[in-house]
């Protein structure tokens, strides 16, 4: 079996990638890497706290990598820290890393031209799959997840805390991806086929917070994302 990490980040895109490449027998998942503030120890972009990280890997039986990097770092130290990060588990016998990316062939370019520094081989079990398809078989293998933050760009702060069920996916505005694949929503896997339990929380305050983006010209821009506080139960 191909030894293999999984990009994880508690919602519901990788913990189905997860599911897939499981069910195809050729990969033993060696560890859960996972981006973290290293301010709130929160999932980067999801908010959500370790604690519930923690949960989902020992429902798993997977151990964790955490990558801690701070919300101003720039791309140069965020690819050392990486660099840092990955050393061990290639020394260790990591060959692959598994995505849960859908669309952006960006992405995808990028991701497998940084692992290739490393010799690993990226693996995208959900690429050009469409996401409503994704979803109806998220749903029907038993996963239930909540979403914990959305860009204000594409939605208000009323989708935020909620359930993403099929109710949730029929209020979605035109153009909006029903995974959030561009960015619109993130969430957190609560049931999964594979945990030992479901995992109990609580649900906090909805808050706002404004991100600096640089796009590809140079220029920036404000963008306002939501986040609901998910409390350890």
């Amino acid at each position: 079996m191909k030894r293999t990490l999984m990009n994880w980040s508690g919602g519901k895109d990788s913990a189905l990638a997860l599911w897939r490449a499981l069910q195809t027998g050729q990969y033993r998942v060696e560890t859960l890497l996972t981006t973290l503030n290293a301010a709130n120890r929160r999932v980067s972009m999801h908010g959500v706290p370790e604690a519930l990280l923690d949960a989902q890997a020992q429902r798993l039986r997977l151990p964790q990598t955490k990558l801690l990097v701070s919300e101003q770092s720039a791309m140069a130290d965020y690819r050392r820290r990486m660099d840092l990060t990955l050393e061990p588990l290639v020394k260790a016998g990591v060959t692959h890393a598994v995505f849960g990316d859908i669309f952006l062939d960006d992405l995808r370019t990028w991701r497998e031209a940084q692992l290739a520094r490393w010799g690993l081989r990226a693996v995208f079990p959900l690429w050009q799959i469409p996401s409503l398809s994704l979803l109806e078989e998220f749903w029907a293998a038993g996963f239930a997840t909540v979403v914990v933050s959305v860009n204000s760009h594409y939605l208000d702060a009323s989708f935020c805390g909620r359930v993403l069920d099929r109710a949730w996916v029929d209020e979605l505005p035109p153009g909006v991806d029903p995974c959030g694949e561009n960015g619109e929503f993130h969430t957190f896997v609560y049931q999964a086929p594979y945990f030992e339990a479901p995992i109990d929380f609580g649900i906090g305050e909805t808050v706002a917070k404004n991100y600096v983006y640089k796009t590809n010209t140079g220029e920036e821009m404000t963008a306002t994302h939501y986040f609901t506080d998910l409390q350890p139960v």
